[in-house]
C-alpha cells in the first residue's frame, strides 16, 4: 500500500510539473505576442530571460519521468500518462523556444508593426494561442472532447498564414524597403504555424491518455483524415 501511495505520489509531482510548466510557456507566448503588436522591446527582453527557467522545468519533467520508470512499473494509463509526458515536455519546450524566437523579431520589426496587423497576423497569433490554451485545458481535466477541437483551429491557423504569405509578397513587391521586415514578417508568421503545431501534438497526447488512442499519422496508416501535425 505504502509503495503504491509512493506512486502515486511521483504521477502527481510528474503531472503538477507538467502543469506549471505549461502555464509558464503560455505566459511566455503571450508576452511575446503582446510584445510583437506594441512593439515593446523591454516585454520581449523579459520573454527571452525567461528562456532558462522553462528549460529548467525541462530537465526536472525528464528527470522525474526517468525516475518513475526506474523505481516503478507502470502499467495501462499511469504508462500512457508518463509516455506522452515525455511528449508533452519536448512541446513545450519547444514552444518556449517559439517565444523567445518571436520576441527576438520584435526590434527588427519595431518600425513595422503594423505590417504584421495588414496580414492578420495579429488573428493567426490568437488563434494558435487559444489552441495552445484548449489543448492544455485539455490535460489538466483529462477533456478528449476539448483536445479534438484544437484540431479545427489548426485549418484556421494554416489558412491564415497561406493568406498572410501571399500578402507579405505582395507588400516587398510594391516597396523594397520593406523586404527586410517582411522577412521578418514571414520568419514570425512561421514560428506561429509551428506553435500551432505543437499545440496539436499536445491535444493529440491527451486524447491518448484518455481514451488509448493514437493519432498522429493515422492518415498515413488508415487513408483517413487524421488531425494535422
Amino acid at each position: 500500500m505504502a509503495m503504491h501511495r509512493h506512486f502515486e505520489d511521483e504521477l502527481d509531482t510528474l503531472r503538477t510539473l507538467l502543469i506549471r510548466m505549461g502555464s509558464l510557456v503560455d505566459e511566455q507566448i503571450e508576452l511575446a505576442a503582446k510584445a510583437l503588436m506594441t512593439s515593446n522591446t523591454e516585454l520581449s527582453k523579459l520573454v527571452i530571460e525567461r528562456e532558462r527557467r522553462v528549460n529548467e522545468f525541462d530537465l526536472m519533467i525528464e528527470g522525474q519521468c526517468q525516475r518513475i520508470f526506474a523505481l516503478s512499473q507502470p502499467v495501462a494509463i499511469d504508462l500512457r500518462l508518463i509516455m506522452a509526458a515525455m511528449r508533452m515536455n519536448s512541446d513545450l519546450e519547444r514552444i518556449g523556444d517559439i517565444a523567445v524566437n518571436l520576441a527576438e523579431r520584435v526590434e527588427p520589426l519595431t518600425e513595422h508593426y503594423n505590417l504584421l496587423e495588414r496580414v492578420n497576423a495579429p488573428l493567426m497569433i490568437e488563434t494558435a494561442r487559444q489552441m495552445l490554451s484548449d489543448a492544455f485545458d485539455a490535460f489538466i481535466n483529462n477533456d478528449s472532447n476539448l483536445a479534438r477541437s484544437v484540431f479545427g483551429k489548426d485549418d484556421i491557423v494554416d489558412d491564415i498564414a497561406r493568406d498572410a504569405f501571399y500578402k507579405l509578397i505582395e507588400e516587398m513587391k510594391r516597396d523594397p524597403l520593406l523586404i527586410e521586415p517582411g522577412a521578418h514578417g514571414m520568419a514570425t508568421l512561421r514560428h506561429v504555424e509551428r506553435l500551432a503545431d505543437h499545440a496539436t501534438n499536445i491535444a493529440e497526447d491527451v486524447i491518448f491518455i484518455v481514451e488509448a488512442k493514437m493519432l498522429k499519422h493515422q492518415s498515413l496508416q488508415t487513408g483517413t483524415q487524421g488531425s494535422p501535425n
